[in-house]
């Protein structure tokens, strides 16, 4: 189980900087994100033995035997391994045996093993321990037992687990709910030849570091299905490349809880993968969402490889997206995805009639400004490396080019509007912003 090394090519990191990249792109900085897992993975055997925690014996046993797995059933492993929770796990448990070992749990190492068993119907029989009730076997689902230690038994045939008086079976058909499992469900989206498939998680505490919503209601996923068939047609059809990009960085939804108003979404560069959403108003409105976070993907990822940024000096800026001042990091981030919804409609522009029309004029007339704006603030705030000043001038590049495209009048007027109302809100809020 050895990371690679890894190097972005010139050519590459211009096609990002300007917001593109394609699905080759993405595919490199997914294997980035592979060697980080296994780098992670490696590191907590090692401090589970250096700091001498209780469980250090065992958690080299999950891992010797997945790595025996991997010779057998590299698809399952990896499938497992690069799940993105799994990422989210180990960077938490590497944190917790730094600064507070007892509360550390390195050995659910085993429950990783148990689920790359089960995926590849190998046979194992394996220990893991329960807490709250629940045995989480990520990539596949919950399994509800008693807390201690279960016994996962997978074989050719099938798994169950044992726990105290407790006996469950995990059903061939792994998302399929029965008695004591919860699996993972899917959501599939079939347009212009191809498909976008998802694991819809729910349940996995490490799922994503948000405001995650609880499990969904059968009845709700109707509604997820329908927006995301009429998002995948959008994005197929009018922005290939996004789509294709999309195909490649996400790989698992992760519900969010509603808002009061609107729609929320995130990435998190320890669940490369994964994007969270709360439940989608309309296709159109989750089409800009998913091009949205696949620039917080990549650029996520981009960062673990090439240092764009020097250290945080405390100063925080205006972001015309958010309601609170941002240091320079989130700054960076929050205009390289705005570049994206700019962009996105900047094309879909094109597409739309009537009302949605006037929306996707005035969507990319405010963004273009509103990033354009965010891009001059990094430009001049001495803080981003020499890398970080080639990827930023080249959005800069981009967003200028689009600035003088004409928009009817009444869509600039509310981008104006809009833009303008933030602003005021944001000043009244916390003064000035820093030029």
């Amino acid at each position: 189980m050895k990371p690679r090394r890894h190097n972005i090519s010139d050519d590459v990191f211009a096609a990002l900087a300007a917001g593109r990249g394609g699905a080759a792109a993405v595919r490199r900085l997914a294997a980035v994100e592979r060697s980080k897992h296994l780098l992670l993975l490696r590191g907590l055997v090692e401090s589970a033995a250096t700091t001498g925690h209780p469980a250090a014996g065992r958690t080299a046993d999950a891992y010797d035997r997945l790595a025996a797995l991997q010779d057998d059933a590299p698809d399952a492993v990896e499938a497992v391994v690069c799940y993105p929770a799994v990422g989210a796990w180990l960077r938490s448990t590497l944190l917790a045996l730094d600064s507070d070992p007892e509360q550390a749990r390195p050995d659910q190492l085993a429950a990783v093993t148990a689920a790359a068993a089960i995926r590849a119907r190998a046979q194992l029989s394996i220990e893991v321990r329960t807490s709250s009730g629940a045995l989480f076997l990520p990539s596949l689902g919950e399994v509800r037992v008693p807390d201690g230690t279960a016994t996962v038994r997978s074989t050719a045939g099938g798994a169950e687990i044992v726990s105290g008086g407790a006996h469950v079976v995990i059903p061939d058909d792994r998302s399929r709910d029965v008695p004591g499992w919860r699996g993972l469900r899917r959501l599939t989206a079939y347009a212009g030849g191809k498909a976008l498939d998802l694991v819809l998680d729910d349940v996995d505490p490490y799922r994503m570091p948000a405001d995650v919503a609880g499990r969904l209601p059968e009845g709700e996923l109707e509604n997820w299905r329908s927006a995301l068939q009429e998002a995948w047609g959008i994005l197929t059809a009018h922005h290939p490349s996004t789509a294709a990009e999309i195909r490649v960085a996400h790989r698992v939804l992760t519900p969010l809880r509603r808002p009061a108003r609107g729609q929320v979404s995130g990435t998190a560069s320890e669940t490369f993968g994964a994007v969270g959403v709360s439940s989608p108003s309309d296709g159109l409105t989750l089409a800009a969402t998913l091009a949205h976070e696949v620039q917080h993907a990549k650029l996520g990822a981009l960062s673990d490889i090439v240092r764009l940024l020097d250290a945080d000096d405390g100063r925080r800026f205006y972001a015309p997206w958010r309601e609170d001042p941002r240091p320079a990091a989130g700054l960076l981030h929050g205009a390289y995805a705005y570049l994206g919804v700019t962009a996105f409609w900047r094309h879909q522009r094109h597409h739309e009639r009537g009302e949605r029309g006037v929306l996707a004029h005035g969507e990319f007339a405010r963004w273009r400004a509103g990033a354009g704006g965010a891009v001059d603030v990094l430009m001049a705030s001495g803080l981003l490396t020499s890398a970080g000043k080639q990827f930023v001038a080249q959005m800069r590049r981009v967003l200028t080019a689009w600035q003088g495209e004409p928009v009817p009048a009444s869509a600039e007027a509310r981008a104006r509007a809009e833009a303008e109302g933030h602003l005021a809100r944001w000043r009244r809020a916390h003064g000035h912003p820093a030029p």
